[in-house]
């Protein structure tokens, strides 16, 4: 009889193991804080998934607006092919800024791997600005419509550059900011902002968003 129990309890046990291991997925999602220089590409290479599919799980997140300290979610993938890490290093040094095409002739711009329309190009003097409150008059940390202040918002001269312009800001050098190329919104304003210059906000202290100094920027107005 004890060896019956024994035999009853023993089954039992190894059923919920079995039962409890096919319950845990085997490729659960994983996140990925982001530094600078990681794009969409680059961690479809490094993780081995679909750049499509890490792209349509990330759908909140603009491929053009990946910065430092972001959490991505990395799909579990049954085909997962983890790359040799001599190739994941030799993959980071060759893209690690946007590849820029210009089309002159068809007004057509090519940055991450996206197509974009643009009606004319703009050369302005850049400077940046963060959330700090002596940077933002007494409205505090939102734009000159009352929204919070994100990677994306410049502040312009309404007279030159519409509110609601969105541009692709090139030519820029900050770890701040995605390299090379990123799509912005005239959204914001600023007293010392007239003519050809522009302010484009940085998430950050203001020391750290300080070093961006004054810039030579190249915008493309996009359709």
């Amino acid at each position: 009889m004890h060896n019956k129990k024994r035999l009853a309890k023993t089954a039992i046990a190894l059923l919920t193991s079995i039962l409890f291991i096919q319950a845990v997925p085997a490729h659960a999602d994983s996140v990925h804080v982001a530094k600078e220089g990681d794009t969409f590409f680059t961690l479809s290479k490094q993780y081995g998934v679909d750049m499509n599919t890490l792209i349509k799980t990330n759908k909140d997140i603009s491929p053009y607006n990946i910065y430092g300290g972001l959490k991505i979610t990395i799909p579990g993938n049954e085909n997962k092919v983890e790359a040799a890490p001599v190739q994941a290093k030799s993959q980071e040094k060759t893209v690690t800024a946007a590849s820029l095409d210009v089309n002159t002739d068809n007004k057509v711009v090519q940055a991450w791997g996206k197509t974009f329309d643009y009606s004319k190009t703009l050369s302005v003097k850049a400077t940046a600005y963060s959330a700090d409150a002596s940077e933002n008059g007494g409205w505090g940390p939102v734009d000159y419509f009352g929204n919070p202040l994100e990677l994306g918002t410049i502040a312009v001269d309404p007279k030159v550059i519409p509110f609601g312009t969105k541009v692709l800001v090139t030519g820029h050098t900050h770890p701040g900011l995605p390299k090379q190329a990123f799509v912005a919104t005239a959204l914001d304003a600023g007293s010392a902002i007239k003519g050809n210059r522009i302010d484009i906000f940085i998430p950050g202290s203001k020391q750290f968003v300080s070093s961006f100094g004054f810039q030579d920027i190249e915008l493309y107005i996009l359709k």
